[in-house]
């Protein structure tokens, strides 16, 4: 495994983060501008995900793009849309961060 696959992968989950900030101000697909830059982001997310692919194990990749993508959203959900802040959400964050950590530790060991 690379230090440019995880490269790849952290990039991949930033535009993630992005895309799923991208999808409601589409309204439900119905703005032209918005619905484009909506589609490019995902297209974007997988492709550089894909690319990490190449020297990452599939479950690993994905494990960790999921999980910044969640971070992420859930975060700026807090920060920008006032989401609420609750401790099943923090906890939830949590295992979601220790999920990413163990799921690292475990591949680099490969």
């Amino acid at each position: 495994m690379t230090l440019g696959a995880w490269l790849w992968l952290i990039a991949a989950g930033l535009v993630e983060v992005a895309f799923s900030q991208s999808i409601r101000p589409t309204a439900h697909f119905t703005r032209p501008v918005p619905t484009i830059i909506c589609f490019v982001l995902g297209a974007a997310s997988i492709y550089l995900l894909s690319r990490a692919m190449d020297a990452l194990p599939v479950g690993t990749a994905y494990v960790v793009f999921t999980g910044i993508g969640s971070l992420g959203a859930i975060a700026l959900g807090i920060l920008i849309s006032g989401d609420p802040v609750t401790l099943g959400r923090l906890v939830g964050l949590g295992l979601i961060v220790g999920g990413i950590c163990v799921t690292h530790l475990t591949a680099a060991a490969h």
